[in-house]
């Protein structure tokens, strides 16, 4: 039998350990802000800086390229008509319609005899940030660490970019299906469309015909002279044009004054509790930043995240799409596309590179569990009516895309429901409410062409 001793000691062991316990369980736990601004210090969270002021000469050139069909073969379609300020930078279809379509946003129609553009036109905003090295879905334009552009355009590629968004620039206006036009076809006046003539991998050649056009027009000759007084016109080059668009995007798309920014900067009452619990998800167990990092919310790199197939898919392996693995033949690229930002990515719909998923909770539970999204993805609950046949839904091509999905996914644990729509309080809070504002005051009442411009009201109809 125990001691009295010994039951003296362990009552006063009981007793102590009870009083210790009751002090801890009174403790207060740390409340979301001071989690928060742990995790904020811990990983040396910050914002993007202002971007550069932009000459207005520039600006103002590149704004009327822009919104001009000039620049498509058959002057049927501009940079704005897939990239527009009414439709928050893209064009709110899962994958563009390019040359020969009519109409503006999701009342756009696919032209006679036209393929739909296999991918979904990215939003343009706070392209024009330094950190920013990368250009589409695949990176086929980047700019190394030497600060030298990889392009399709290789060599061909002619010197004074000023930026990647420049660079990318180059290469719509080359691409058939989006604004060059194909054999045969007539331009709006029913001229023939002298850039199809051609060959699409001859880019100087193209560019050349697309500045012949342009110094033409008196008005783009006094624009070019204004925005280039240093530069005599026969030394101007379509890099010239590619520069100034870039300069009208940084300018027109810098959205970035953000309640998480405000946050950032000390104000507690921007974000709600559900906000706060989301970034505490979104930097923590959900695992989100593991991709989705830095000032600009991505790393720049492809990953496999198993995104449902659909669209008419590109180059030779269509329907399929095969992302990076066609720019690089490395078999660990398969079916990888670029992470996107998330500034402002609650108006930036549909996501993914195809436009696969119609709402944010479709794309956050895709991540959690790809394999179940995939597999039970219906094409009814996220597409229109014309794109819904297009989903590739063969077995041994599900299982191909899953076997290689980036190890990255899914988080660290399940998430509840509530915590889904936390995350999504979250990236709320990654949009700048003056991005959520009617932008009609970027469109311009005409160009220097004389051709239509797209807007809301008017569409897309041609002169």
């Amino acid at each position: 039998m125990p001691s009295k001793l010994s039951k003296i000691n362990f009552f006063w062991f009981s007793f102590l350990l009870s009083l210790a316990l009751l002090a801890c369980a009174q403790q207060p736990a740390p409340n979301l802000d001071e989690q928060l601004q742990a995790v904020i210090q811990e990983q040396a969270i910050t914002h993007l800086g202002p971007e550069p002021p932009q000459d207005p000469a520039l600006v103002a050139l590149g704004q009327a390229l822009y919104f001009d069909k000039i620049l498509s073969g058959n002057r049927d379609i501009a940079c704005a008509t897939c990239h527009h300020p009414q439709e928050n930078s893209g064009d709110d279809l899962p994958v563009s319609i390019g040359t020969g379509g009519a109409g503006l946003g999701d009342t756009r129609q696919i032209g006679y005899g036209r393929s739909f553009i296999p991918r979904n036109a990215p939003e343009v905003f706070n392209r024009g940030a330094a950190e920013w090295h990368t250009m589409f879905w695949d990176n086929r334009v980047m700019v190394d660490g030497d600060g030298c552009f990889i392009t399709p355009a290789g060599d061909q590629l002619p010197a004074g970019l000023t930026s990647a968004l420049a660079a990318q620039a180059m290469f719509p206006v080359t691409s058939a299906d989006e604004m060059r036009g194909a054999p045969g076809d007539l331009d709006v006046f029913g001229q023939p469309n002298e850039l199809v003539l051609i060959d699409g991998t001859d880019f100087p050649a193209v560019w050349q015909a697309l500045m012949a056009r342009l110094l033409a027009v008196p008005e783009y000759k006094a624009l070019f002279q204004a925005a280039y007084p240093s530069v005599a016109p026969s030394d101007l080059g379509f890099e010239h044009a590619a520069n100034a668009i870039a300069a009208f995007e940084i300018a027109a798309y810098s959205f970035y004054h953000t309640p998480w920014y405000r946050y950032l900067d000390g104000d507690e009452a921007a974000l709600s509790a559900d906000a706060k619990a989301g970034a505490l998800l979104f930097f923590g167990d959900a695992g989100c930043n593991r991709c989705h990092s830095g000032p600009l919310f991505t790393d720049q790199q492809p990953h496999n995240l198993a995104v449902p197939q659909v669209g008419p898919g590109k180059g030779v392996e269509a329907p399929l799409d095969y992302g990076r693995f066609r720019e690089t033949g490395d078999p660990a690229d398969k079916y990888a596309f670029r992470t996107p930002p998330l500034h402002n990515v609650t108006i930036s719909g549909p996501w993914m590179h195809d436009g696969a998923f119609k709402t944010l909770e479709a794309v956050i539970i895709h991540h959690l569990n790809p394999a179940k999204s995939l597999r039970s993805y219906n094409p009814v609950d996220h597409l229109p009516a014309s794109l819904r046949d297009t989903f590739q839904d063969d077995p041994a091509l599900l299982d191909e895309m899953l076997s290689s999905v980036d190890p990255a996914l899914p988080p660290s644990r399940p998430l509840t429901d509530a915590e889904i729509q936390q995350l999504i309080a979250f990236l709320a809070a990654l949009t700048d409410p003056a991005a959520t504002r009617d932008m009609a005051y970027m469109v311009p009442t005409a160009v220097p062409s004389g051709l239509s411009v797209d807007n809301t009201s008017a569409g897309s109809a041609n002169n």
